[in-house]
Formats: structure tokens, sequence, C-alpha cells
């Protein structure tokens, strides 16, 4: 399991594999002081290799054992014996940040659903798989980031959801192509979406329509998230609201895009995504 470099620290392990990812969190780390970006870079490192088995797995049952070492590493890394990389990293700082390991077994059990279920019957279904990839990150997220009021887990939870929505929506076809559908079947038959269609890239109006409405919730969750934000923690949450901003420009513009999101992968430049993050830095808001 192990891929680190023998020149490497754990520290530059982490960096490394964040770095990599591309992912838009790198533009809202930036911005922290130098102890909590470390926390919330080997975190995230944690979430990138456990969401690695699942995206680059060739064999399921390869994917669900390298699961399951990691869930037995994380036991043993709160046990005081941490061997990977990522968690020599975190260890050192998780208590300051609160982080449990009931929240890192719930990633991998997040992503242990990838591997069993292929198909959502409903939002509800969906809901219950995004609150243990997202939420659960979105709360640890905000406890890094300095949270001080109780309110402020509602939002990252929000949050959250908004923010894994609008990766539905962006990887539609992505996820089609490794035979995974995340919009729920029950709307699917709603606006007479059919699975094949999907999954062999086929666009229709019926689909516009059925994306559209995929659009207006995470929409609305963005709104929802914003408003339980507390005041008093709106400094310290600097960091998702980035995230927001940098998303929900992402999903505007796929929505301009007229939802072209099954034979593409619609995504915002670095530089974009720097100058939106840079922006509520400088403001304080969206």
């Amino acid at each position: 399991m192990l891929s680190q470099q023998p020149s490497m620290t754990p520290q530059e392990y982490v960096q490394q594999k964040t770095a990599a990812s591309g992912s838009s969190f790198y533009y809202a780390f930036m911005f922290l002081p130098a102890q909590r970006r470390a926390a919330i870079t080997a975190f995230y490192a944690f979430c990138r290799e456990i969401d690695d088995v699942v995206d680059d797995a060739v064999d399921p049952g390869v994917a669900a054992s390298k699961l399951a070492w990691w869930q037995a590493e994380v036991a043993q890394a709160f046990a005081g014996k941490p061997s990977h990389p990522v968690l020599l990293a975190l260890m050192p700082i998780a208590a300051d940040y609160k982080i449990e390991e009931s929240h890192l077994q719930a990633v991998i059990e997040g992503c242990q659903m990838d591997l069993n279920q292929t198909r959502y019957l409903d939002y509800p279904g969906l809901q219950r798989y995004c609150h243990l990839v997202a939420g659960v990150v979105g709360e640890v997220a905000a406890n890094i980031f300095g949270q001080t009021q109780a309110a402020t887990t509602l939002y990252a939870h929000k949050l959250g959801l908004a923010l894994q929505l609008t990766n539905i929506i962006r990887d539609v076809g992505e996820d089609a192509r490794r035979g995974r559908i995340y919009l729920p079947m029950s709307e699917m038959q709603l606006f007479e979406v059919k699975a094949h269609e999907v999954l062999k890239g086929v666009y229709s109006e019926r689909f516009t329509a059925l994306m559209q409405f995929q659009a207006r919730r995470a929409q609305g969750l963005y709104d929802e998230a914003l408003a339980l934000l507390p005041a008093a923690d709106r400094r310290s949450q600097k960091p998702g609201l980035m995230m927001a901003s940098i998303y929900r420009t992402l999903l505007t513009e796929i929505e301009h895009e007229k939802f072209q999101v099954l034979h593409q992968r619609i995504s915002l430049t670095p530089l974009r995504k720097l100058w939106l993050a840079w922006k509520v830095q400088a403001l304080g808001r969206i």
C-alpha cells in the first residue's frame, strides 16, 4: 500500500498528493495559516488515497481488499501505530482539530458504496452516500478551518452536499464510462431518461430537463448552506466559501454549456479558480 519515495517525508508526500490532484480544494488551502494548511492537506490527501482506490480499480475484489486494509490502518493509526505517509502526517495533529476515527472510517464506507452500488433508487438514498463522502468531509474541514459555533456543522454538511451534487452533475459522462449513474433512478423515470441513454452518451431534451432539475437543487443547497453559516464563523470558514464560489461558478458554467457533460468534463481554468479564491479572501464573501 505504501507508495512513498524513500527520501520523502510524510508532509512532503501529502503536499505532493494534494497538488497532483489538480483539485479546486488546493486553491482554498493556499490562504490558510501554516498549521491549519498542514492539517487540511493531510486530511485531503487521505480522502484522495481512498477515492483513488475506487477510481483506479480494475478488479473490484482487489479494491475491496485495499479498502479493508485502509480500515485496519486507520484503526491502527488511532491506536498509536500509523504506517502510511498520510496518517503519519495526519495523526500528530488529529486531536488538535477534533478529527476522529469515525470520520475517516465514514469516508472509507462511502467509497465502499461505490464498489457495491452503481445506481441510486431515489434522492434520499443518494443523500446517504453524499453524507459519507462529502458531508463528513465538510464537518472535518470546518473544524480544521477554525469553527467556533455549533451551527457551523450544519452549514458544513449542507455545503458538502451541494459540492458533491455539483461533482455528480459535472461527472455524469465520466461516471457512466465506469458503469456508474449517480442520478436518482426515480428522477430519471420522472423525466423519461433511460439508463442506456446515459451510458451511451445520448443527449436529448429530456436529459437536459433532468439536469436542469439537478442543477436547481444544487443551487438551492448553496443558498441554504450560506444562510446557515453563523456570522461569527464567516471569517474562519473562508476556505469553504472559496470552494462554494469555485464550484457554484462551475455549475453555472455547465448550465451555460447546456449540460454537455456526457462526452466531456467541463472545468474552470486554474487561473479562474485562483481569482475566485482570492476574491473571497479579499472581500470575505462570494
